[in-house]
């Protein structure tokens, strides 16, 4: 099969043909029908995330038709489904209690396994995978990945977020933007916050209530001002210092933190203010991934019509063109994301 082969960190992925995958007995090979290009790949080929090394095939955020399936999986030649990044072992502790996101047996492909920016993938542990909706577009589908699900977890399953709340969403890319659209059909009020203007329009066009460019001054002290007191709820989808504080920063009383975005690499560890934590008695929520038995909840408001995902998929592209996409997170990005629909360009 082809398949884009990271060679060294911040070079060019190259095109090679590899073998296919093999197909586990519990789990299932699909051709890989999209494949979206995220920031966490990004933290991967620059060599930030200990998991991912040089011969490693990056993609995390896929669906596809199945080609082949083990004797254990439930899924049959010909169906079309979708993936969760955290593929969960479903026996340990963790995933009997429902928390399959923190199961100890997790596999993730393009993290320690071979992902999916190639023709095809191994997804072992298939009773993790969801049908696709006749109705959702494969590459609406791999948009999803890790940001509409992630967003739909923290927001729901980790701050409960109330219909009428103050929402804060720092950082507008691809998960941010799930986060504004999923908090707009949640009924809350939603601030977001960016330092690339383009970014901030478009999610103002969105249905962001308000938005704060944060070259302008202190984020905090004008979220608390439009606010009338602060956050309720407030999201970091970046993963770094100056955000993590902003969000916490920006909460009122009893307000709500969830980490979403990777503190990886030089970021993993960060100087946050305590103090804001201690005196405004906060709550500080991690959140990562979404567990599979959720997928059903989500797509069926995707299929009701009740949230609108296009807004997400900015971009289609060839499998040649995922390095330039990488390269891309090095600096001010366009609205939107890029999801790989094209394996043989």
């Amino acid at each position: 099969m082809r398949a884009a082969i990271l060679t060294a960190y911040r070079q060019d992925l190259a095109l090679e043909t590899v073998a296919d995958p093999v197909c586990e007995a519990d789990g299932v090979v699909l051709k890989v029908l999209a494949c979206g290009i995220c920031r966490s790949d990004w933290h991967g080929w620059v060599g930030e995330h200990p998991k991912v090394k040089p011969g490693a095939i990056p993609g995390h955020e896929y669906c596809g038709e199945v080609v082949e399936a083990g004797p254990l999986a439930k899924w049959r030649v010909g169906e079309r489904v979708i993936a969760p990044f955290i593929l969960s072992c479903g026996q340990c502790p963790e995933c009997q209690s429902g928390n399959t996101t923190t199961c100890r047996a997790q596999r993730v492909p393009g993290f320690g396994e071979p992902g999916a920016y190639a023709e095809y993938v191994s997804a072992p542990h298939a009773h993790n995978l969801a049908r696709l909706p006749d109705s959702l577009t494969p590459a609406l589908a791999a948009g999803l990945g890790c940001r509409v699900t992630t967003a739909f977890h923290a927001l729901t399953g980790r701050a409960a977020l109330q219909a009428g709340e103050w929402l804060a969403v720092h950082g507008t890319g691809g998960v941010g933007l799930s986060l504004l659209i999923l908090g707009r059909a949640l009924g809350a009020r939603v601030i977001v916050v960016d330092v690339v203007q383009e970014r901030l329009d478009h999610a103002l066009s969105l249905g962001a209530e308000a938005a704060v460019n944060a070259r302008g001054g202190d984020v905090a002290a004008q979220i608390i001002e439009i606010t009338g007191g602060g956050a309720h709820v407030s999201v970091e989808a970046l993963g770094i210092e100056a955000t993590a504080n902003g969000s916490l920063e920006c909460l009122r009383p009893l307000g709500r933190h969830v980490q979403v975005g990777l503190p990886v690499g030089h970021t993993a560890t960060m100087q946050i203010n305590m103090n804001a934590v201690y005196m405004k008695q906060l709550a500080l929520y991690g959140s990562r991934g979404m567990p599979s038995w959720r997928y059903p909840s989500l797509l069926t408001l995707i299929e009701m019509g009740r949230v609108d995902v296009r807004p997400i998929v900015a971009r289609q592209v060839a499998l040649s063109d995922a390095t330039a996409e990488l390269r891309a997170f090095d600096g001010p990005m366009p609205p939107g994301v890029a999801v790989i629909t094209d394996f043989a360009g």
